[in-house]
Formats: C-alpha cells, structure tokens, sequence
C-alpha cells in the first residue's frame, strides 16, 4: 500500500510561481512511475506531467516550458516547480504513482492551485 500527500497549493498571481510536493510511503518508490495530474471546475482530470522511474519525463503541451517535474528516491518526494502561471492553470492538482507490472493507481487526496490577480 502506498499513501500519497500533496502539498504547496495556495493562491497565486499570473505570472507567479509555486512548488507542489509529493510525499509517498513506501519502501520501493523508486521503482513507481510517478505523475502529476489536475482537474478544474467542470472539466475531467488531465495529465500534467509524468515521470518514470528511470526519470524520463513527459509533460503536456500547455504547460512544456513552465512546470518541471523531479523526483527525490531517497526522500520519497516528487515536486512540480511551477512557473509562469495563468489562470487556466487553476485547478486541483492530484500526485499520481503506479508500480510496474501491476494495475493499481494510488492516488493522493489533491491540492488546490488557484491562480486570480
């Protein structure tokens, strides 16, 4: 069983920055694909960013150059640095991990981004 817990939501300016952290339980996170996804008012959750357990990365195209996703083994940590942030950025952002060779999804309880001058 893995538990995921995200962290570093709040209200931001466009423009702005933020750091969201996951933090996973478990002894054998370094061999989960990992990955950050969001879900805004009315609209079905989407991908935001990925990253393997090899630490290939993948992002989608509205925020490639903006977010940068990394992962921390030793301290069982995944952060999303955000930068430049627009509204449409707003959302709740959910940190996603799935074991290989397995169909199981954990997923954490999410973190709400709100980006508004």
């Amino acid at each position: 069983q893995v538990q995921l817990v995200e962290s570093g939501g709040g209200l931001v300016q466009p423009g702005g920055s933020l750091r969201l952290s996951c933090a996973a339980s478990g002894r054998i996170f370094s061999i989960y694909a990992l990955g950050w996804y969001r879900q805004a008012p009315g609209k079905q959750r989407e991908l935001v960013a990925t990253i393997t357990s090899d630490s290939s990365k993948n992002y989608a195209d509205s925020v490639k150059g903006r977010f940068t996703i990394s992962r921390d083994n030793a301290k069982n940590t995944m952060p999303l640095q955000m930068n430049n942030l627009r509204p449409e950025d707003t959302a709740v952002y959910y940190c996603h991990a799935k074991p290989p060779f397995l169909r199981i999804d954990y997923w954490g309880q999410g973190t709400q981004v709100t980006v508004s001058s």
